[in-house]
């Protein structure tokens, strides 16, 4: 299970790059991230190597945060996985409400990042699947 850190920021110039900029000061690293964003307000999604220490960097310069445990799951870097992976979900009546990607730096294989209801329903799943969790 991975910890996921979620930003609610206001939609303007410059945002984002004064979030990666706490992060540097902060020597956190990114490790994967996803923007969602509306008219006024967006949402930024990472997974990152001091959650707790981010959310606090964060916090304290005016941002609303929050943790949220997330599923990482390993596959090869080939067509079809992350339909295989998906498949997997859906015979399982397991449903996704995000998805993004990430990599992992030691074995350069790509990560998949998502949310769902039951976290501990969907590590059984795809563990008795053969799938790699992070």
């Amino acid at each position: 299970m991975l910890k996921q850190l979620s930003i609610y920021a206001e939609n303007q110039k410059g945002i984002l790059q004064d979030i990666t900029a706490i992060l540097q000061k902060e020597e956190i690293n990114i490790l994967g991230s996803v923007t969602n964003d509306s008219a006024e307000y967006g949402i930024i999604r990472m997974v990152v190597s001091a959650p707790e220490k981010a959310m606090q960097a964060l916090t304290q310069d005016g941002y609303l945060c929050r943790l949220t445990d997330v599923t990482g799951v390993e596959v090869e870097d080939e067509v079809g996985n992350l339909n295989r992976l998906l498949l997997a979900l859906k015979e399982s009546n397991i449903s996704v409400d995000y998805i993004y990607l990430s990599f992992n730096r030691d074995s350069g294989k790509p990560i998949m990042i998502f949310h769902t209801e039951d976290i501990c329903e969907v590590e059984a799943c795809l563990t008795s699947k053969g799938f790699t969790l992070l």
